[in-house]
């Protein structure tokens, strides 16, 4: 193996990325090291791009979501071997090294966030997955001391709990995770997106409502309120959103927002609002939400077709220099798809 791979670093705040040299590291004990195949594009990319936040020192390599191929296994790791393909969320914001993001031809990601797929999945499908995933199970499975859901487990075999819960943006990627965690943990789910979304979050197992209805907060009381409200998730996180979903639970008597972005500080009294942190699933005491997704469901469950690669993924390049394109594609606004680069 080479001792250095290509990697793309960002100098600083509102800087172009540019594709450079970085020493390859083999894994460390409960690591695993990933030839990148497919690389995804999330709003947190271009967004730190942008501002340098979270950044604590230059250059920085950034990059969640991955896809590829084990090339080699740390100490302690069971569950993966060499040559396995699999889909990955890297830590690049929780480690600090730079070896641990996904915009490089190599990654090290700990083995708790990686999931085996199928050899019929491709790459580029598969990549759309991970952050989304895991930011749904923050708001969906935490403990409520951490003001989340605690709901139950997501199973390959799921029984109705007679349980109902709002996903506010279905066919965003984390829209579209929280659907399928939820409707594998039993509960029935309303969402809202646009009309031209209708059909891909019906398929994922949702009502949808459109979001631009002025009876939309009417529509959704009604819905939800068939069952018992379990909690709200605002997968988009802008201030509408949040107060839109604050309305809806307070008429069902108030209740638990989870969201992507912090909610407003001014939300209805009876509306707890948190906002979630994805890669808090797989440490200390809310590790239990990472191993019952990771590691419990998601192998099976993607093996077998329960749960879907949505929304699709869109290639919009190939290769390393592609990424800044990418990013640019992405911040300009996308619905109902995630923007991927091949590698």
């Amino acid at each position: 193996m080479s001792k250095q791979h290509n990697a793309v670093y960002l100098d600083g705040a509102g800087k172009p990325f540019r594709v450079g040299p970085i020493d390859t590291k083999s894994p460390g004990k409960g690591e695993v090291l990933i030839r990148n195949k497919a690389v995804a594009i999330n709003p947190v990319d271009w967004k730190v791009q942008d501002t340098g936040f979270f950044i604590q020192s230059w250059p920085a390599i950034l990059g969640e979501d991955l896809a590829g191929e084990i090339v080699d296994v740390g100490e302690g790791v069971t569950r993966f071997k060499t040559g396995q393909r699999v889909l990955a969320h890297s830590h690049f914001l929780w480690n600090k090294t730079l070896q641990h993001a996904s915009f490089q031809d190599l990654a090290l990601v700990p083995e708790i966030s990686v999931v085996a797929i199928p050899d019929s999945m491709k790459f580029e499908d598969a990549t759309v997955l991970p952050l989304a995933v895991s930011t749904a199970a923050a708001g969906l499975y935490q403990s409520k001391k951490e003001t989340c859901l605690e709901l139950d487990p997501p199973s390959t075999s799921p029984k109705k709990s007679g349980k109902t819960i709002l996903v506010w943006g279905g066919s965003s990627s984390v829209g579209s995770a929280a659907i399928q965690l939820a409707v594998a943990s039993g509960l029935d789910v309303a969402t809202t997106c646009s009309k031209k979304n209708f059909p891909l979050v019906e398929k994922l197992g949702a009502k949808p409502f459109d979001y631009n209805s002025p009876s939309i907060v009417g529509d959704l009381v009604a819905e939800l309120g068939k069952g018992s409200f379990a909690g709200g998730y605002d997968s988009i996180g802008t201030r509408d959103s949040s107060m839109q979903c604050a309305q809806v639970i307070t008429q069902l008597g108030g209740g638990i927002l989870t969201s992507t972005l912090a909610p407003p500080e001014d939300m209805p009294a009876d509306v707890q609002g948190k906002s979630v942190f994805a890669v808090t699933i797989f440490y200390g005491d809310n590790a239990h939400a990472g191993k019952a997704v990771y590691e419990d469901f998601l192998p099976e469950a993607l093996a077998s077709g329960q749960f879907l690669t949505v929304p699709p993924a869109e290639v919009v390049g190939h290769g390393l220099e592609a990424i800044q394109d990418a990013c640019k594609t992405q911040k300009a606004g996308v619905s109902g798809k995630k923007i991927v680069v091949t590698l």
